[in-house]
């Protein structure tokens, strides 16, 4: 027998009317929270996370039967999708295209929503703007044994660093263990000259803190150390989008917070229940992410004068095709030869 999990409700968002369909369906156990929850969620930050969201095409991951059901990435748009709905191709390095939704206004992301969607993951480009990538988002990765303090600390130097080169960086919560920081980029950059700026700030921190932080891709080097993950910029690559709630028992939101919050900040608190009043009291802490955008060039150079100095690429994901400056791809332990 079918459960019912009530009528249909209208929301108002973006212009249209988007109907959520099984309102009472439980996504999030911890405190039964609905799918009329989630999207009301969406309703009360959508300033907030439109600011973050729009025009980008995005990734969908979807549980339609909330945190504790199967899931899966949603690649293509399917053409049941109601025709008001923006769509564009995306395509990966190897060619492969696919119809991704572009967050046009609320109503696509209650849309989503609708769908169970627990996962928004944003490319860091708009869909006007292919070939214009204006987000640098560094993913301060905890590896097993890191603590959340850990991740505080690497978090402050790396904004040390980068308020030296005359950079301002917005941080967010992950919704987990992490912390990413994003700079919103100067007019003129691609994919791949953000991803060398990205590779540039995880040497200098590993340099700087080689106890704390690791710039290492191969997980055997890193130890109990926060890894800057560079290849999160690489092309085609999304990140957990900010003010999206995960999917955890505890309805998480990845949560943007101003820099003088992050001896404090605690992730696990920053839930569907509490981020909207905190919204509402204290506003949106990257509100001045647009103000100006932020010329990635010292860090291209540095990665410019290592090349020449012949020091090679840091490494690509596995699925990459071989690239130019790139050192041989292959983890340090199966490189090592046998002794005699």
């Amino acid at each position: 027998m079918a459960i019912d999990h009530g009528d249909p409700v209208e929301l108002q968002a973006g212009g249209r009317t988007v109907t959520i369909t099984s309102p009472g369906k439980v996504m999030f156990p911890e405190r039964m929270e609905t799918k009329l929850d989630l999207a009301r969620y969406y309703v009360a930050v959508g300033d907030e996370m439109m600011r973050a969201v729009r025009d980008r095409p995005t990734l969908l991951q979807r549980f339609p039967n909330g945190v504790r059901g199967q899931s899966f990435f949603q690649k293509r748009i399917p053409d049941s999708a109601p025709d008001w709905l923006v769509t564009t191709t995306v395509a990966t390095v190897n060619g492969t295209e696919s119809r991704a939704i572009v967050m046009a206004d609320l109503a696509h992301v209650l849309w989503a929503a609708n769908q169970g969607c627990l996962g928004f993951h944003p490319w860091p480009y708009r869909a006007d703007q292919p070939d214009e990538t204006d987000e640098l988002r560094l993913d301060l990765d905890p590896s097993p044994g890191v603590t959340f303090e850990m991740v505080r600390e690497a978090a402050a130097d790396v904004h040390d660093f980068l308020t030296e080169l005359g950079i301002t960086s917005f941080p967010k919560t992950t919704g987990n263990r992490g912390l990413h920081l994003y700079v919103r980029v100067e007019p003129g950059r691609d994919s791949y000259a953000v991803r060398q700026a990205a590779v540039s700030v995880a040497r200098e921190m590993a340099a700087r803190r080689p106890e704390l932080i690791t710039a290492a891709w191969w997980k055997e080097e890193r130890g109990a150390r926060v890894f800057v993950d560079f290849n999160q910029n690489a092309p085609h690559k999304t990140v957990f989008g900010a003010w999206c709630v995960r999917a955890r028992v505890g309805a998480q939101v990845s949560t943007p917070f101003r820099w003088d919050e992050l001896p404090t900040i605690n992730p696990d608190e920053l839930t569907l229940a509490t981020v909207p009043d905190r919204v509402a009291a204290d506003g949106d802490p990257w509100a001045a992410i647009d103000d100006a955008r932020q010329s990635i060039e010292p860090l291209v150079e540095r990665y410019r004068r290592d090349l020449a100095k012949g020091i090679p690429d840091a490494p690509w994901p596995p699925v990459y095709p071989k690239m130019p400056d790139e050192a041989p791809r292959v983890s340090p332990s199966r490189a090592r030869q046998p002794e005699a």
